[in-house]
């Protein structure tokens, strides 16, 4: 069930560029992240029970909330304004290593030399993209060394949101910390966004954006999170690393095949390399090895 859960939400989250890039053509970056975490919002109010976090489980929440949500979202949302889904989504592919990195260094899981080699052979893939990315197609349509470089640093802040979750998992249910979490996270995100930005836009947003909008707050957001924090409930954060592997896969080939993006020569290799490592890491058995501490 834990490796089910991962790998539908990893489904869920290959959408959520395209989705992000139809929302985009008629609004700016801060009001869409903002509409879908209201869409995302309301199904929790029905299953959600009074919260028992103490002091500390409450500190620790709202500091997952803030960088896993306002900082994560905007950032990569706004890095992906400056470039293609199709090399957002490849970025996204260094994910399952930098989360075997980050729980060899905070969750006591032990990276040995596959892991390392890994490692090498992801940045190397995100080297490759980056360089490809000076070849445009349309004018200020295409691929940028800033937005793919925003997308790698909202990855890497990511890892703290993943880490902190499993770790309040650990005394509360996968439901409660994605329902506290969502909810605080998008308060957050309206105080930024209006205080920024002003109210977000009601009228003149078309059928299609507000469909777009709708469907990566209930699937991106609502489903995918509880499905992850579900998943990595149940197994080692190292290992439900593979099930993201789903999402730069699915991301870029709905950017090329329905967007009519391009991938230059250098970022076919560079995504290859991404996902070879990935896959390596997290399904040998070897790169990343659980340490229980009692």
């Amino acid at each position: 069930m834990g490796y089910a859960a991962c790998a539908l939400a990893g489904c869920f989250w290959g959408t959520g560029f395209f989705f992000g890039k139809i929302a985009l053509a008629e609004m700016s970056v801060g009001h869409m992240v903002l509409y879908r975490f209201l869409f995302a919002c309301p199904p929790f109010f029905f299953v959600v029970r009074r919260p028992r976090f103490s002091r500390r489980d409450w500190m620790l929440l709202l500091l997952a909330s803030f960088l896993g949500f306002p900082v994560q979202y905007l950032l990569q949302f706004q890095g992906l304004a400056m470039t293609t889904v199709s090399h957002a989504a490849l970025m996204v592919g260094t994910m399952p290593v930098i989360l075997a990195v980050g729980a060899s260094i905070f969750a006591h899981e032990r990276l040995d030399w596959i892991g390392w080699l890994a490692l090498v052979g992801s940045t190397t893939g995100v080297s490759l993209i980056a360089l490809g990315g000076g070849h445009r197609g349309s004018p200020g349509q295409g691929p940028t060394l800033a937005g793919d470089m925003l997308i790698v640093l909202s990855l890497l802040i990511a890892l703290v949101w993943v880490l902190l979750n499993k770790h309040l998992m650990l005394g509360h249910s996968p439901l409660e910390v994605t329902a506290y979490g969502l909810l605080a996270g998008t308060i957050m995100i309206a105080i930024w966004v209006i205080l920024r930005d002003g109210l977000p836009p009601v009228h003149g947003i078309s059928i299609k954006v507000w469909l777009a909008l709708a469907a990566s707050g209930l699937l991106c957001n609502t489903a995918a999170m509880l499905l992850w924090n579900t998943g990595i409930h149940r197994v080692p954060a190292s290992r439900a690393g593979v099930f993201l592997n789903i999402e730069p896969a699915l991301g870029s080939l709905l950017g090329v095949k329905l967007l009519g993006e391009r991938l230059g020569p250098l970022a076919w290799v560079g995504g290859g390399l991404i996902l070879a490592a990935a896959i390596t890491l997290t399904s040998a058995g070897k790169g990343v090895e659980e340490v229980i501490v009692e």
